[in-house]
């Protein structure tokens, strides 16, 4: 499997606000809204002076107002770019292993209270803001980046007995694959296979979209997402890692 396929699917299922391709680089901007969609995702081959680039980089988020993020993976363009980095005093944040699984068979979900609709309702932004604490200052940009993906959406809750809603998530699918998204499950109701349950509804939906495979990305040090995900039949791809200045942390 491609790792650089998966990574552009993830950059598709989470859309920047705009994005500027810069000799082979692509510079996310979104208002500071989440890492991955304000960082710079070194994919592609690159022919610039390294240290050119790099100022050049700084530059234009010091113009938006935000700290320069690079994305950085294995197959990072050019290789000694993380090094690089790391003697200019950036700093390793938020590892994230990025994971995949087949769908060719799929456990049947026994919870069966939730809704699943193709667009982001007021109750699910209601939901997934209070849930996941998305500040009223970045509501807005939120709402605008879900509008802005392109593959088939899936917005979903779930629902325990009393007709709470206990977690919802996003699932995105594109080139048969379906992207596992805002997956939270509220903190009173974890622990009890909520979140198990929702992500199973996810991937048949998927499954009856046409995706034959799964991906999702989760924080290395999420132990409880971890353990879930491994049961559900992820395994890790490949791995992603930030790296921002220590006096922008």
């Amino acid at each position: 499997m491609n790792a650089k396929f998966i990574e552009e699917l993830s950059l598709n299922g989470w859309p920047s606000l705009s994005t500027v391709v810069y000799d082979g680089w692509l510079l996310r901007f979104s208002s500071g809204y989440t890492k991955r969609a304000n960082s710079i995702s070194p994919l592609y081959d690159s022919y610039l002076p390294l240290d050119e680039k790099i100022v050049e980089c700084e530059q234009r988020y010091k113009v938006m107002k935000q700290p320069a993020i690079f994305k950085l993976t294995s197959f990072a363009s050019p290789p000694r770019l993380d090094e690089l980095l790391a003697g200019r005093g950036y700093k390793i944040v938020d590892r994230t292993s990025v994971q995949t699984r087949s769908l060719d068979e799929v456990k049947v979900p026994v919870i069966t209270s939730v809704s699943l609709e193709k667009r982001a309702s007021k109750q699910w932004l209601d939901t997934y803001s209070r849930l996941s604490g998305v500040t009223s200052r970045h509501r807005h940009t939120m709402e605008q980046m879900l509008g802005k993906i392109q593959g088939r959406t899936g917005y979903i809750m779930l629902y325990d007995d009393a007709r709470e809603i206990v977690a919802c998530g996003l699932g995105v699918v594109e080139r048969e694959y379906i992207g596992l998204y805002d997956i939270v499950t509220a903190s009173q109701h974890r622990n009890r296979g909520y979140g198990e349950q929702m992500i199973l509804h996810l991937l048949h939906w998927g499954r009856d979209n046409s995706a034959k495979h799964s991906y999702l990305a989760v924080v290395a040090d999420n132990r409880p997402a971890i353990r879930l995900y491994a049961k559900l039949g992820y395994k890790e791809e490949y791995t992603y890692w930030y790296r921002i200045c220590a006096e922008d942390r």
